[in-house]
């Protein structure tokens, strides 16, 4: 048999075609291919066939279409009867097809074949296996049926994959060549006149307009679609647009009679400019590790990540030479990774190198400048996971976090694969080693990667081809010139043989020389002498800096520096050791001195004022790693054992109390964690005066915290650790990081096993189910979460068994299984009435609304959402209100009542503006908005979209190019409102 569903719906046996019966049956035919293969629950059939006129009846009626399909399906020509194609199974029904039955079936698989071509360096063949795939379809989605039918998502979903492919096969033919980009342009020209406002699609034809000649074309077409952002969404054209424009001939020859402008530069003997690409569309990282390829319209950030260029650097000249050399004037385009790793002993000025040249050279490289620091020998540890530093790096090139991919082969497939094509420098300071760097290396042909390293890498070298570069000490003239710049050249010229001498006791180390220099310029009035004599009196041995060759070690400068400190400043530097993080806050510093702030700030500013700290931005504060190593062996060294992990101890207790009372203040009504012992007065957690200054906190202070949870789990404070896993839960899920919480929560469950502690592993499990569920992995969310709830009924904690029914119900909801979910809600329910947990009930009574909502029961899911406005209010739970209100007025949204949905909504926004939850703020915004579409207001939706996508980028939430996607498609919208968060804020 086929089948057609792109394009009106048909169905053949043989050369006989099918009458599949009245429109509802062919509506349900219709909706049975879109979904080929998936079974299709009854409540979504009849919400396809009747939506707001669904009855009583519809149930039986679905019946029997099935049943008169079946025998139009299972029939062979001669009356005999063949196994069943319509199954029953998970409460609805699937459509059997054996391969290549189905055009959409043939479609994807050619799409996958053109995908596997391009891995493998053939974009003919692509672009073939693409043209191929996009000459089945026939029309939109199963056109023919009744509007309101397909109106439906799962046609619109099928829809999307149009323009999708379309973009795919015109990347793939404009790198084969303008024969084949000229097949697509009367494809693109369709594509791009059904969207006008997808910018990628019109990049794309804009492209191969001037590829193939038709640059009048080209220009007006990139004109147009300018003129229209601005007009209808107040936008400018975004990266892919500008990379198509800038490729366009500055030429303004009119077009030859005739024809389209090609032969006129040939024929004149000019030579044409290669095409580029444009910058091109960043594919949808969920679609590609299930290798779906890109998603429409997705936008790419330009990084900008190097750090400050040294205003003072010194010397370097010749090493200046040979990494210029690599990348020669002519060589524009370099058709390989080009990778320089720079080795040398600590100190020596390697990172300063990098820097230095990697701003000499960033204009070469308009694609954008990645920079992390790999913390291979940071003293305490935590050497940065490869994993870690994608996930920074993909969230710089804008993927959202949500759609970032498990595992560490995903991540860097995909990262690979943003950058192929496209000049980028990526500056990777202090690798332990090439195992740490390779997952980090582009595949494809553009970059530039600089490696700094204490180690040789000889591995990168040998099998990547990385061109080393080994830094040795500062030659002497060198060294003078680096006392000049920073002490002046008078002062200099007047000592010269003391200069020569301070250059001498510093080894010519560039790190002991910026340390020594800082210090006589804070001192003017001392001579170069009495700073040599300094010197010369101090000098000792530090092994574990010592370089092979014998060259001096850098204690005489550190001892140098450090002596001269008050006891105070001293005992702070040593114990700034101990902190986790890239950087320390003025109360952390406070807390590890078991000082008052006021006493604390003098002693940071004495460090910074040595050079042995840098205020990095107000109140927070780092230090190169080779001065941490030092301040680690000093801290081992005059501080006993005791000392040391009381001090830990402090503030470990001063992070923890600290997010829990940020957490509580944003959330007051949500069951939490009791904390299992108080804090000392002496690590005293900090006030808040508002949730907005709580929510500030936590953002400014995660890395910190997340490095705290691993320093515990490594340092024995495994409560700590699961503790503070627990208190930044729902921060970490309210701003989608979720990788980032499968790391702490699973140091969090290692670290409460080891403990033998049961209510944290069932904290630990509980959010390990969630986040595996926001990551699609029902398996596995369904096994942490049922461990769970035998640990919590263990530990007879009632509502945390509460909480994972409710999440164990959301589970069930994203699967479809809403009677499941109910019944799951049901038991949380009994669970939070026993314990008297008002809250869990009036949230509960909220997410049994949606789930009827989900379920097509609008009005019953009026009086739910309504007994949870009640029972909010009367607690005083603005948070829960608030939700309760977005779940009422999207109810309104679906009985079509937009007005009382947008009061609704304004309840809502209200609320969650006087909380300061900025994310539910935004999320409701953008349900005003779609309600105001569905109104007929496309003005009023796009500014309450404008206003969300505003606060969505301050907080770096994924969920911004969501909004994005609507502002470049709000002409063809579906309708069907996003619904998701603000019961999302209940359950987590």
């Amino acid at each position: 048999m086929r089948f057609t569903v792109l394009g009106p719906v048909r169905a053949w046996r043989g050369e006989t075609e099918l009458q599949p019966g009245p429109p509802k049956r062919r509506a349900l035919l219709a909706l049975l291919l879109a979904r080929a293969g998936e079974p299709v629950p009854i409540h979504e059939i009849v919400d396809v066939l009747w939506g707001e006129n669904a009855s009583a009846g519809s149930v039986n009626a679905v019946h029997r279409h099935v049943g008169a399909l079946r025998r139009l399906l299972d029939t062979d020509p001669s009356g005999h009867t063949t196994p069943s194609r319509l199954v029953r199974g998970s409460g609805g029904y699937r459509l059997i097809l054996a391969a290549g039955e189905l055009d959409l079936q043939r479609f994807r698989a050619l799409r996958d074949e053109a995908r596997a071509a391009r891995d493998l360096g053939d974009p003919a063949r692509a672009a073939a296996s693409l043209i191929e795939a996009l000459a089945l379809w026939r029309g939109p989605t199963a056109s023919g049926i009744a509007p309101e039918v397909r109106a439906h998502p799962a046609f619109a979903a099928v829809d999307r994959e149009h323009p999708a492919a379309v973009k795919e096969a015109a990347a793939a033919a404009l790198e084969a060549g303008p024969a084949l980009a000229r097949q697509m342009l009367p494809i693109l020209r369709q594509t791009a006149a059904a969207h006008p406002l997808d910018e990628v699609l019109h990049a794309s034809l804009v492209t191969a307009l001037a590829v193939t000649g038709h640059r009048a074309e080209a220009r007006k077409a990139y004109r147009d679609i300018t003129t229209r952002l601005v007009d209808e969404l107040s936008l400018d054209p975004g990266p892919e647009l500008r990379a198509a424009e800038a490729q366009l001939p500055r030429s303004t020859a009119s077009t030859p009679p005739g024809g389209p402008e090609t032969g006129n530069s040939a024929r004149s003997g000019a030579e044409p400019e290669p095409p580029q690409l444009p910058y091109g569309e960043v594919p949808d990282t969920e679609a590609s590790t299930k290798g779906t390829g890109p998603a429409d319209g997705t936008t790419r950030k330009r990084p900008v990540q190097l750090p400050p260029d040294l205003s003072m650097f010194t010397g370097r000249s010749a090493e200046l030479r040979r990494v210029h050399a690599l990348l020669s004037p002519s060589d524009d385009r370099p058709n390989t990774v080009v990778i320089s790793a720079i080795g040398g002993m600590a100190g020596v000025g390697k990172t300063s190198l990098a820097v230095h040249w990697a701003h000499q050279i960033a204009d070469r490289f308009p694609d954008g400048q990645l920079y992390a620091d790999l913390r291979g020998f940071d003293r305490s540890g935590s050497v940065a996971d490869p994993a870690e530093v994608i996930r920074g790096f993909l969230d710089a090139l804008g993927v959202p976090a949500h759609r970032i991919p498990v595992g560490l082969d995903a991540q860097a497939a995909l990262y690979r694969t943003l950058l192929a094509g496209h000049r980028v420098l990526v500056l990777l300071d202090n690798a332990r080693d090439t195992e740490q760097v390779r997952p980090l290396l582009p595949g494809s042909a553009g970059c530039l990667i600089v490696v700094t390293s204490r180690n040789h890498l000889h591995g990168l070298v040998v099998a990547d081809g990385a061109h080393p570069l080994s830094l040795d000490l500062l030659t002497a003239a060198e060294s003078r010139e680096f006392l000049v710049r920073r002490l002046g050249t008078r002062r200099v010229a007047e000592e010269p043989a003391a200069a020569d001498e301070i250059v001498a006791l510093c080894g010519s180390l560039p790190l002991t020389l910026a340390l020594v220099t800082a210090r006589a310029a804070a001192r003017p009035d001392r001579s170069l002498s009495s700073v040599a004599g300094e010197l010369r009196e101090t000098r000792g041995s530090l092994a574990a800096f010592t370089h092979d060759d014998g060259a001096p070690d850098p204690r005489t400068a550190f001892s140098w520096s450090y002596d001269a400190l008050t006891p105070g400043a001293a005992r702070l530097f040593r114990l700034l050791a101990l902190h986790p993080g890239p950087d320390a806050s003025t109360a952390t510093a406070a807390v590890l001195l078991r000082l008052p702030l006021k006493d604390t700030r003098p002693l940071l500013a004495e460090l910074v004022g040595a050079h042995l700290l840098t205020q990095r931005s107000p109140g927070r504060f780092g230090s190169h790693e080779l001065l941490r190593i030092y301040a680690g062996e000093l801290t081992e060294s005059y501080d006993t054992p005791e000392e040391r992990n009381a001090a830990r101890h402090r503030l470990l207790d001063h992070l923890l109390h600290t997010a829990h009372r940020a957490d509580s203040l944003l959330a007051p009504h949500r069951e939490r964690l009791t904390l299992s012992s108080p804090v000392a007065p002496v690590a005293s957690p900090t006030a808040f005066d508002s949730a907005e200054e709580a929510a500030s906190w936590l953002t400014a202070q995660s890395p910190v915290l997340l490095a705290a949870v691993l320093e515990a789990a490594r340092s024995g404070f495994g409560t700590h650790c699961w503790q503070l896993a627990a208190t930044l839960e729902l921060f970490l899920d309210r701003h989608g990081r979720w990788q980032d919480q499968l790391v702490v929560q699973e140091a969090a469950l290692h670290a409460a096993e080891e403990l033998g502690d049961l209510s944290g592993r069932a904290h630990a499990h509980r959010a390990l189910g969630f986040v595996h569920g926001r990551l699609e992995h029902p398996a596995e969310a369904h096994e942490h979460l049922s461990t769970a709830l035998e640990l919590f009924a263990a530990t007879g904690d009632a509502p945390g068994q509460g909480r994972v029914h409710r999440y164990l119900a959301f589970q069930a909801n994203r699967q479809g299984l809403h009677h499941v979910a109910l019944d799951h809600y049901r038991q949380a329910y009994a669970l939070y009435e026993a314990a008297g947990h008002r809250s869990g009930q009036a949230g509960i009574h909220n997410e049994v609304g949606w789930t009827r909502i989900l379920l097509g029961a609008y009005e019953e899911a009026l009086a739910d959402c309504r007994r949870a406005i009640a029972m909010n209010q009367e607690l005083g739970d603005r948070n829960g209100e608030a939700a309760a209100w977005d779940s009422l007025g999207y109810a309104h949204h679906h009985l079509g009542q937009y007005q009382q949905a947008l009061i609704c909504y304004e309840h809502a926004l209200t609320a969650y503006r006087e909380i300061h939850d900025d994310y539910l703020e935004a999320d409701t915004l953008v349900h005003i908005g779609d309600a105001w579409e569905a109104d007929g207001s496309q003005e009023r939706a796009a500014d309450a979209w404008r206003q969300a996508l505003r606060i969505l980028e301050t907080i770096a939430h994924p969920d911004a190019e969501h909004v994005r996607d609507k502002l470049r498609t709000l002409a063809s919208h579906d309708g069907t409102p996003r619904r998701q968060s603000a019961v999302e804020s209940t359950v987590t």
